[in-house]
């Protein structure tokens, strides 16, 4: 392997382990250091030549001054669980389930004028003479009717910033709780840019001000049981964006209000999974302007001191949307990503920035975000580390980023030397991957594919969440397999469908559960969504369906295009029709060792004709139907593996009509490759823990390898 040995790595120094960070930046060959939530870098560290990034959370660590202007912090809409009424009146405890030390009611007049009463039973409001708020209790008081559920849906003042929050519960610090200011009140906007000024000239060290992204949080949302802590989570909803102030700068600008329900939606909130509706729309424009507009000014003021503007494409990113047609606008100099697997590094690789950044896991807590050991007896992060990276990697080889780096506390490594020693071979190996896209990008193979869902190229490669918190959904198992497979892959949504999107694929994937965001729901109504996708497949083009593709009721077929699939989903309504027999038959090129995909017992055949070629709990698995020049293939579900990513693979090339040929594939299919013509070089990677050995075509040529566990080998042809 190439290896250089420097540059690209950005290290958390700390202050009193100054020792261990310079020797650790220099063993792992970094060339920035920065400061961490906690941490904090002495003048040896920044004096030490590296250059120096330092964190900022803009909106928190005010409380001085927030306690003189508590209006401006940051607020919510709750909505409380359903209560029954069985006597009267009905007394519901506002706070009740949700985290008191996150919360506090704000029942000022002007955030009262928007709390609303359901009734839930009836699905309308109650009217406002039916009900008050009782400030001493803390109860809302319902005149309501018996056997009748009710909420309450009211304003909340955020007092516990939700990331610091999570790292003080984590780690078990004692420190002030800080809160968070919202920029959308015009007091708040002006200290913040004051300050900005003042810490950037008192900060005259930092060459990266790294902004822990920038206002608004995504949704988190914690309960008061330890058995439901996290009562709503979602990295893409706009739900910590509202107040009283925002929702009347909205009315004013679009010209009509917006409700509480609005947001609540019936305690469901506005999920990134579910379809967006025009109000959601709306909304969404109204914040990113806001966000835009402050934002940019913030980036004016690290510029005119002449620093670099960084932000962090995580936590509070909600409003910059990094794929948004004005993002660049900002005028941010680089974008750091928290990644744990391949998908969420493609989202980082393609944003338009001069410099992205990788911030890699494990972070150096004590335990990792799903509260297992980490740096802790019982803890493996070495291990964790490689886990990580194996998935990282493969998507590195389609698409490079330019850093990478790690946050946290440094000194909890030094009773993990093999996360030590394990991070310097990692290093080496990011470097030789992106020296390698220095010289020209890999070589793609024909299948061009087109991923279909609501939101489109706005949010490409993402569904919200990082990969351990979406595992159910069909579709991040396939972002995550095709985040490293040498096709080229974009995202559209159903508005790019009639604008002639698809006259640039081959093949065109929607998958997910029906209703949501990812399989379309309501978005495939629209008869000129279905005459353009059946147009385009029966003159050539592949529909590729997962789960519960284009499911929407109310039609003769639940999935909208099981015409062009043969295949449909019973939701429930076919007790007394007859189902097609059939007889499951693979093509030899579909059959991969190790690959598995599940059944779906709903699944039948419409006419009989589509062939079965996977069957699985007695229901068609993978199924492909022929549709004029096109073809439909129908798979009942998908979990990102290898030999899954293989198979997927091959499937792509099956549904674009183009015979799978051994360039590029492996005949290991634990083993993933890529070919970068003018370096005439080919990257081989063993994805798993087991040596492995085979060959593949590559350049014109047939190699020979042979892998030890996990190892990544550059080979020059």
């Amino acid at each position: 392997m190439n290896k250089q040995v420097a540059g690209g790595f950005t290290l958390p120094g700390q202050a009193g382990h100054e020792a261990l960070s310079l020797a650790l930046a220099e063993r792992w060959g970094a060339d920035a250091m920065r400061d961490c939530d906690g941490t904090e870098l002495s003048e040896r560290l920044l004096t030490s030549g590296l250059d120096i990034y330092s964190t900022i959370c803009v909106i928190r660590d005010h409380n001085a001054w927030i306690a003189a202007h508590p209006h401006a912090r940051q607020q919510c809409l709750l909505c409380t669980a359903p209560r029954v009424m069985t006597s009267g009146p009905l007394r519901v405890p506002l706070m009740e389930g949700f985290f008191a030390e996150q919360f506090e009611v704000n029942a000022a007049p002007g955030a009262l004028a928007y709390w609303q009463v359901y009734d839930r039973t009836a699905n309308r409001e109650l009217p406002r003479d039916r009900w008050r708020y009782d400030a001493d209790t803390g109860e809302a008081v319902i005149d309501g009717d018996r056997w009748r559920a009710y909420t309450v849906s009211f304003f909340a003042y955020r007092v516990w910033e939700e990331i610091s929050m999570y790292n003080h519960t984590t780690n078990g610090w004692e420190s002030e709780h800080l809160a968070q200011l919202d920029p959308i009140d015009p007091e708040a906007r002006a200290y913040l840019a004051a300050w900005l000024k003042d810490w950037c000239a008192a900060h005259p060290a930092t060459a990266v001000v790294r902004f822990t992204s920038l206002f608004y949080n995504f949704v988190w949302i914690w309960g008061s049981d330890a058995r439901n802590r996290h009562l709503f989570t979602d990295w893409g909803a706009y739900d910590f964006t509202v107040s009283p102030a925002a929702l009347r700068l909205f009315e004013a600008s679009y010209g009509y209000a917006l409700t509480a329900e609005d947001f609540v939606n019936k305690g469901l909130y506005r999920a990134a999974h579910s379809v967006p509706d025009a109000k959601k729309r709306d909304w969404m424009r109204f914040v990113q302007g806001r966000v835009l507009d402050f934002g940019r000014e913030l980036v004016d003021i690290v510029h005119a001191a002449g620093k670099r503007a960084f932000v962090f494409y995580d936590d509070s990113w909600v409003g910059l949307e990094p794929y948004g047609e004005r993002f660049i606008e900002f005028g941010f100099d680089g974008v750091i990503k928290c990644v744990f697997s391949g998908f969420e590094a493609r989202m980082c690789a393609g944003v338009p920035v001069p410099t992205r950044e990788l911030r890699l896991h494990p972070y150096l807590f004590p335990v990792g975000l799903n509260a297992a050991p980490t740096f802790m007896p019982g803890g493996d992060p070495a291990g964790d580390a490689r886990t990580y990276w194996r998935n990282v990697r493969r998507a590195l080889l389609r698409q490079p980023v330019d850093r990478i780096g790690l946050g946290g506390y440094l000194h909890l490594t030094e009773l993990f030397p093999s996360f030590v020693d394990y991070m310097e071979e990692l290093a080496a190996e990011f470097r030789a991957i992106r020296a390698l896209h220095a010289q020209g990008p890999p070589q793609c193979l024909p299948p061009r594919v087109a991923v279909l869902h609501a939101w489109g190229p706005l949010r490409p490669w993402t569904l919200s969440g990082h990969f351990h918190e979406t595992h159910a959904h069909d579709l991040i198992h396939l972002l995550e397999s095709l985040s490293g497979l040498p096709v080229q892959v974009r995202f559209i949504g159903f508005d790019d469908l009639l604008g002639g999107a698809l006259r640039d694929a081959d093949v065109l994937i929607c998958a997910g559960r029906g209703g949501t965001a990812w399989s379309g729901g309501a978005l495939w109504a629209d008869p000129a969504v279905v005459e353009a996708v059946t147009a385009w497949v029966y003159g050539g083009g592949a529909f590729v369906g997962v789960n519960e593709p284009s499911a929407l009721d109310g039609y003769a077929t639940w999935l909208r295009m099981a015409h062009v699939l043969g295949v449909d989903i019973d939701a429930g309504n076919r007790s007394g029709h007859g189902l097609w027999r059939y007889r499951a038959h693979c093509p030899d090129w579909a059959r991969v060792a190790g690959a598995e995909l599940p059944g779906k017992s709903a699944a039948f055949l419409t006419d009989g004709r589509a062939e079965v070629w996977l069957e699985a709990e007695g229901a068609p698995a993978l199924t492909c139907n022929a549709f004029g020049e096109g073809r439909g293939l129908y798979l009942a579900g998908y979990r990102h593996s290898a030999p899954n990513a293989r198979l997927l693979l091959q499937l792509l090339h099956a549904a674009a009509g183009v015979p799978p040929e051994p360039e590029l594939m492996p005949d290991d299919p634990y083993v993933e490759c890529a070919w970068y013509p003018a370096a005439r070089a080919l990257a081989l990677i063993n994805n798993d823990g087991r040596p492995r050995r085979g060959t593949v075509r590559a350049g014109g040529q047939d190699v020979a390898f042979a892998l030890a566990p996990f190892e990544m080998r550059i080979l020059t042809l």
